[in-house]
């Protein structure tokens, strides 16, 4: 025999073991010819993938490289395992990946050894890239994918919730026994409408947090609000349908209702919300399919519909037989002051469709929003939904639904509404002590952004574009606009950033302004 060497290296650098001559150590078959092939196992201490999968991994690399042939044998987990410096039990998880995914057979009393056809490709390895070039035209239009900003840049743009704040623990404890329920009772469960239990939890949700008469029946779960929005569209509007749409608003909410061929017609924003007067004037010119309103806390500006402009617009709405389609983003975070109902909770005529989300209260990377309306159009937009996306993540829907039910999701906001209002009390400060006069904005009594007017003399699309080569991207209000008119104004997020990086945002934002005045 050979004498077994192996790479001394300590655990701060990765650990290099070769075993081809331990091939014939551990078995009491003639041992295999090898000096033409000599396999290597990687093991790197910093990596955060488990040492088994790193056993598994390399083993896998030595036969897709033709080192070891099918038929070889592989070392005994007791033989590998100490010269590995590792376990039994995790050379044995090793090579129980291999063989569920096909790389080696183990029969009992001979061991382990190469498939005779093992898979040609490595987990996670691409095949390398055929021709860049397209063979097909796209279709017209202006869709174009939000650029990435540049390491460190601060992204103030919106409002979003700080990922780096969910209970995690909580949260995959939760996910861990949804997987295992599911497993055991709902192999065939598949609702595009959403999960029993989730729509039970939500239900309960709307009626005691939001004033709603909610019904699980009444209630589809989509991945984020805006496939919400999007399915909402689709069931109400036929090509050439006139929707009227807050002329201060979400690009994003126009691009859904356009994608079903409706016209947006904007309405005029105050500070009291949409003017309804002029939203009259618009329906007695124009049959109106449905009005799109953020009467909670309009977005961009934060401003609440009035109580007068929504008590007209429910009965325009009945009247004129639209729909009125009420976007609940985050009155979940309200840090001071009563709750103010949605629409939803005053309609008596069933004429309000409610869509909100829950990707706002962890992070906007977990895509979970909701739709209430009458049940005709929650089943029509349970159809369109299954062309779309048969059925949402069961999983992370039934996990969510324990959340919600155990108290979790309550008690992770509170800890929210604390956090976010030190945030926001940063960044008004910092921006009071940085700019002064230039930006005037109230204090906004819940959310996580704040809108601010500019002062005239500043040229704030300008502004935006210094400000992001100085690293913080905030959001002019051209953005919002309908027409795509300047506006004298901007929306910058505080919640997904502690303390002393908003202060930094304030300061960049400093020395942009004088750049671009």
């Amino acid at each position: 025999m050979g004498e077994v060497r192996f790479c001394e290296v300590g655990w701060a650098t990765p650990a290099i073991y070769g075993f081809g001559h331990l091939l014939a150590n551990w078995s009491s078959s003639p041992e295999p010819d090898l000096s033409a092939r000599t396999p290597t196992v990687f093991l790197d201490p910093k990596s955060r993938e488990p040492v088994y999968l790193q056993i598994a991994t390399s083993l896998m690399g030595e036969i897709q490289r033709g080192r070891l042939h099918p038929g070889d044998p592989l070392p005994g987990y007791r033989t590998l395992g100490e010269s590995l410096g590792v376990s039994r039990n995790t050379v044995m998880a090793a090579y129980r990946e291999l063989q569920a995914e096909g790389w080696v057979v183990s029969t009992q009393g001979v061991g382990s050894v190469v498939a005779p056809d093992p898979p040609t490709r490595l987990p996670g390895k691409a095949n390398p890239s055929a021709d860049a070039a397209m063979g097909f035209d796209l279709a017209a239009g202006s869709h174009e994918e939000a650029p990435k900003g540049a390491p460190g840049l601060l992204k103030v743009a919106s409002g979003l919730p700080d990922p780096r704040l969910m209970p995690g623990a909580e949260l995959a404890r939760a996910y861990r026994r949804a997987m295992v329920l599911n497993r055991q009772h709902n192999l065939e469960l598949e609702d595009s409408q959403g999960h029993p239990m989730l729509r039970q939890s939500l239900a309960r949700m709307l009626s005691e947090s939001r004033g709603i008469a909610a019904s699980p029946d009444n209630i589809l779960v989509t991945r984020g609000s805006q496939m919400a929005l999007f399915l909402a569209g689709q069931a109400l509007m036929t090509p050439g349908d006139a929707v009227a749409v807050e002329a201060l608003g979400h690009p994003g909410v126009w691009e859904a209702f356009a994608s079903a061929g409706a016209r947006c017609l904007p309405v005029p924003v105050d500070e009291e919300g949409m003017r309804v007067g002029a939203l009259t004037q618009l329906a007695e010119s124009e049959r109106l399919r449905a009005v799109f309103v953020t009467p909670l806390r309009q977005y961009p500006t934060l401003v609440p519909l009035s109580t007068e402009r929504r008590i007209r617009l429910l009965a325009m709405a009945q009247e004129h037989r639209f729909a009125i389609i009420e976007n609940d983003q985050d009155s979940e975070f309200l840090f001071g002051g009563r709750p103010r109902p949605p629409l939803a909770a005053e309609d008596r005529a069933g004429v309000v469709i409610h869509v909100g989300t829950l990707s706002k209260i962890f992070s906007p990377n977990l895509r979970l929003g909701y739709v209430h309306g009458p049940a005709p159009l929650i089943a029509r937009m349970r159809a369109l939904r299954q062309a779309l996306d048969r059925q949402g993540d069961m999983v992370l829907e039934r996990a969510f639904a324990e959340l919600l039910d155990d108290g979790a999701i309550h008690r992770h906001l509170n800890r929210m509404q604390q956090t976010y209002r030190l945030r926001r009390d940063a960044l008004c400060l910092a921006l009071g002590k940085a700019l002064g006069d230039r930006l005037s904005f109230q204090v906004p009594d819940g959310g996580l952004a704040l809108w601010a007017h500019v002062a005239e003399g500043v040229d704030v699309d300008r502004w935006a574009a210094r400000a992001l080569e100085q690293g913080v991207a905030f959001q002019p209000g051209r953005r919002f606009a309908f027409d795509g008119s300047a506006v004298q104004a901007l929306r910058l997020g505080f919640s997904n950033y502690p303390e002393s990086d908003l202060e930094e945002v304030a300061v960049r934002m400093r020395d942009s302004i004088v750049e671009a005045r």
